[in-house]
């Protein structure tokens, strides 16, 4: 393999370091937030990026062969599946009754 050129390296640091940013944030926001309706918006919209960040950087570093296209297909299937799946968790948490925090409520 040869060296990868300096713009191409800088791109895959930049990404790297985007997704580890947003995955922090999503860990923060999932640790933090006081119910399971903004935990869910959380997980589903900055673990996405930051796995979308992460997985874009591993698909720079490994080039346009085998590995590279897979690495973009699981990218796709990422951004599809997280929201979902926190979509069916919000909804099943809407029918089992689950209120949703208010400003002023004491179940923090």
């Amino acid at each position: 393999m040869d060296a990868l050129s300096p713009v191409r390296l800088a791109l895959i640091v930049v990404f790297g370091l985007c997704g580890l940013f947003f995955t922090f944030v999503s860990m923060a926001g999932v640790l933090r937030l006081p119910d399971v309706y903004s935990r869910a918006h959380t997980a589903s919209q900055a673990d996405t990026l930051g796995a979308g960040f992460t997985l874009a950087a591993v698909a720079l570093a490994a080039g346009w062969d085998g590995a590279g296209f897979k690495t973009v297909l699981l990218l796709f299937f990422i951004f599809v599946t997280n929201p979902t799946a926190a979509h069916a968790i919000a909804r099943a948490a809407f029918e089992e009754g689950i209120v949703p925090w208010t400003e002023g409520d004491e179940r923090r």
